[in-house]
């Protein structure tokens, strides 16, 4: 497997444009797709709600992308954050650059003593990093299986999770 020389870093004002690129052209093609992650992604930094916003770059070219924002979970539990859209380009995915971001963005919250992070995806893909189902904590909105948590402090609180509202976006 050829490794990629790419390099993770915080999201700085000049990448934006770059982001939604990146962000669009890795979901062109997928059957999950909403359509709208670029506009999440600017809804949530224009409501200030992008906690962590990573960027992958190699030779001065953005080839991926990671956001992380706050959840609501119904119990009041605070400190848990939801993973994605985690976005990198087409000719660059199969190549670790997705997992890098993932390990650099779970790290990242929990040197802000985060409580924990959710994940709404493939469960074998994050299940690599430590993700997985615990029917305490439930996400309404989808399959059971595709809601996945991981807990920074080994507690899991119980109860519902909800998304900021930029998350409702609509193209």
């Amino acid at each position: 497997m050829h490794k990629y020389n790419y390099t993770i870093r915080r999201e700085q004002p000049a990448d934006i444009e770059a982001i939604d690129q990146v962000t669009k052209a890795a979901f062109a093609s997928a059957a999950y797709s909403s359509g709208t992650e670029s506009l999440i992604i600017k809804a949530l930094r224009t409501n200030g709600q992008l906690t962590v916003s990573l960027v992958a770059e190699e030779e001065g070219v953005l080839i991926g992308h990671i956001a992380i924002s706050p959840v609501i979970i119904s119990s009041g539990s605070k400190g848990w954050f939801g993973l994605g859209p985690v976005s990198v380009i087409p000719s660059k995915q199969g190549f670790g650059v997705g997992s890098g971001l993932i390990r650099a963005a779970t790290d990242a919250l929990e040197q802000q003593h985060a409580a924990g992070c959710v994940v709404l995806g493939e469960p074998s893909y994050y299940g690599r990093f430590g993700f997985r189902s615990d029917a305490r904590l439930q996400y309404l909105h989808a399959p059971a299986a595709y809601f996945q948590i991981l807990s920074f402090t080994g507690e899991i609180p119980e109860g519902t999770v909800e998304y900021d509202n930029s998350f409702n976006v609509t193209s």
